[in-house]
């Protein structure tokens, strides 16, 4: 088949002439300049919208597809992050653990206890904040992972800080182990829990607002009591309200006081050393149940018991 065509150049039309090569049928039309002019601008109008709108198209399916995979990819960041925040808090605690501790064992080794403003251990550093593209991509991360990085900076300091305490303490109690050995610093009674601490209570006999001098742990009658120090037992009787007591004077201004015990395994005048047996957990005197009464007393004077003990508080 074949499509030519003639210009008639009177009407300034275009002549179309169709041929069929089997029969010799012959078709023909014509149209104007104008009339070919506007179909022609259609087709190209025509074009250029579809490339136009497949190219809108095809760039919105690949920025979908970019940021749903920057969304992935955030979601398994944060999940990391979120991690990492958890095992930070953990060892946040345990650095408190390790201060608590230090405390006790400055209070054992006799040196001074860490002000608590050099404890913070304050530096400078960039502020945290400010807007990205990333952060409108992946909210809230930027800002995590700058918060995590002066957390585990503040961390490494705190390490540092009681890596240089503990060798202080070492050294001191290295230097001064007799005097040492005389400092409560060991639990009296290994089970029990803390049933009223150091410091002001209402009496549970009289219901007035008192002060009490020591610590009231509860435990089951015949548990044992220990020496919290070595020392020489300077009472081991019955005493009045605090029923069966042992004192014992550790040297070096130290007393320490068990009372409300059910039996008393020492004498007065007797020798013992930090963890020997003196007694058992009872409730003579006057006691509402079976408990270890325990006070200490450096040069005359009523001390916390919690300060001592470089195992950490009873809780």
């Amino acid at each position: 088949m074949k499509l030519p065509f003639r210009k008639n150049r009177q009407s300034q039309a275009v002549r179309f002439v169709m041929m069929s090569d089997s029969d010799g049928d012959v078709r023909q039309w014509s149209l104007t300049r104008n009339a070919v002019a506007t179909i022609s601008v259609l087709v190209i109008v025509l074009c250029s919208s579809f490339l136009f709108f497949s190219a809108d198209f095809l760039t919105d399916v690949l920025y979908k597809s970019r940021l749903e995979d920057y969304r992935i990819k955030n979601q398994s960041l944060t999940t990391s992050v979120t991690k990492l925040e958890n095992r930070l808090d953990k060892m946040s605690d345990e650095i408190l653990d390790i201060e608590e501790k230090d405390k006790a064992l400055r209070t054992y080794a006799n040196l001074p206890e860490v002000d608590i403003d050099v404890r913070k251990l304050g530096v400078g550093g960039r502020a945290v904040g400010g807007s990205s593209s990333l952060d409108e991509l992946l909210p809230n991360l930027e800002s995590k992972l700058s918060k995590l990085e002066i957390d585990l900076d503040e961390l490494a300091r705190k390490i540092r800080f009681e890596r240089k305490s503990f060798a202080m303490i070492f050294d001191a109690v290295r230097e001064n182990s007799e005097k040492i050995s005389s400092i409560p610093s060991i639990r009296p009674i290994e089970f029990g829990y803390l049933n009223t601490g150091y410091g002001y209570r209402t009496d549970p006999f009289t219901n007035e607002r008192v002060f009490h001098h020591g610590l009231d742990v509860s435990a089951n009658r015949g548990i044992p009591v220990f020496a919290s120090a070595d020392g020489k037992i300077v009472l081991a009787s019955y005493n009045g309200s605090y029923g069966k007591t042992v004192k014992i004077n550790h040297g070096h201004g130290y007393q320490s006081l068990y009372a409300h015990m059910n039996k008393i395994y020492v004498k007065s005048g007797q020798k013992v050393l930090r963890g020997d047996t003196i007694g058992e957990v009872g409730s003579t005197g006057r006691a509402t149940g079976p408990h270890l009464h325990y006070e200490v007393h450096h040069y005359g004077t009523p001390q916390d018991p919690q300060n001592y003990f470089f195992t950490g508080p009873i809780k």
